[in-house]
C-alpha cells in the first residue's frame, strides 16, 4: 500500500507540473489587474475588480470585465480607447497580479490544505497534487462540489483507482469556488488476546484474517475460533456476528479475539 501511495503521489505531481497547461482564467471581483498601454505609460494602471465585476479606466471610465478573459479584457479595453479616439491602434497589455475569484478549496486530509488559484485548465488531481497530494491519514477516495448553472453537485471520486487504472474519466475539469474532500482513511479496531491491539487503517477488501496480522498476532492464549465482529448497523444498534476468517471488515468495525479455553 506504501508503493502505491508514493505511485499516487509522483504521478499526481507530474500533472502538477506539466499536465494542466495554462490558459485564459476569466477575471472575477476582487482579482488585481495590471494594464499597460503601449507607448503610453501614463495609461498605466493596476486596479482591483469590484464587486460588480467592472474596473475603472483612465480616459474610458468604467468598464466591465467580469467573466472575460484576459485578452479580451484587453481587446474590450483597447476598441474602447480607439473608438473614443483617445489612442490610435492601442496594444494593451493585462496581467493578472493577484487571483483570487477563481481559486478551489482542497480539504481534509491532504498535506497542504487550503484555497489554490486555478490559473488556466486544472483538474481534480492538479489541484490535489498543488496540496502536496493525500497524507498519511487520507483515505482513497476524494469527493468534489460543484455549483454549476445555480445547482450543487457531489461527485466521489476514486483517486487511487484512477491512478491505478489510468482511467481519467473523472478527473473533472474544475472551476472557481469548486471544493474539495479528502475524507480520512477508514479504520477498525482490534482488542483482545492479540499482540498489538488498537485502531489501524482499513484497507481494501480486509478480511479478519488480514486483520490479525496487523494486530500482531495471536498472544500465546488467544485462538482464531470464536472471533467476533462488533457492527454498527444502519438503525445505529450495535450487533455481534460471529466471523470466519475470510470476512470482509467493514469501516468500524471492531474485532474480538477471545482467549482460549485450553
Amino acid at each position: 500500500m506504501k508503493q502505491l501511495k508514493y505511485l499516487l503521489m509522483t504521478v499526481l505531481l507530474t500533472l502538477a507540473a506539466g499536465g494542466a497547461m495554462a490558459g485564459d482564467l476569466l477575471l472575477g471581483a476582487g482579482d488585481v489587474v495590471k494594464i499597460s498601454v503601449f507607448g503610453n505609460p501614463d495609461l498605466t494602471t493596476e486596479t482591483r475588480v469590484s464587486e460588480a465585476g467592472s474596473i475603472t479606466f483612465p480616459l474610458i471610465g468604467e468598464v466591465g470585465v467580469a467573466e472575460l478573459s484576459a485578452s479580451a479584457a484587453e481587446k474590450k479595453i483597447a476598441g474602447l480607447l480607439e473608438s473614443g479616439g483617445f489612442v490610435k491602434k492601442p496594444q494593451v497589455n493585462l496581467l493578472v497580479t493577484l487571483l483570487t475569484s477563481q481559486q478551489v478549496s482542497v480539504l481534509g486530509a491532504v498535506t497542504r490544505p487550503g484555497r489554490y488559484p486555478i490559473d488556466g485548465k486544472r483538474s481534480v488531481l492538479d489541484l490535489m497534487a498543488l496540496a502536496g497530494g493525500i497524507n498519511s491519514e487520507g483515505g482513497d477516495t476524494a469527493t468534489l462540489i460543484r455549483k454549476r448553472g445555480g445547482k450543487t453537485s457531489r461527485e466521489e471520486i476514486d483517486v487511487v483507482n484512477m491512478v491505478r487504472t489510468a482511467e481519467l474519466g473523472r478527473d473533472f475539469e474544475l472551476a472557481g469556488n469548486d471544493v474539495i474532500y479528502v475524507e480520512r482513511a477508514p479504520r477498525f479496531y482490534i482488542y483482545g488476546e492479540v499482540q498489538r491491539p488498537g485502531v489501524f487503517r482499513l484497507e481494501r477488501a480486509m478480511t479478519v484474517v488480514q486483520a490479525l496480522s496487523t494486530g500482531g498476532g495471536l498472544t500465546p492464549r488467544g485462538t482464531e475460533r470464536g472471533i467476533r465482529i462488533k457492527r454498527r448497523g444502519d438503525d445505529g444498534k450495535l450487533r455481534t456476528i460471529d466471523a470466519q476468517h475470510d470476512d470482509l471488515l467493514q469501516p468500524d468495525d471492531v474485532v474480538f479475539v477471545k482467549e482460549s479455553l485450553f
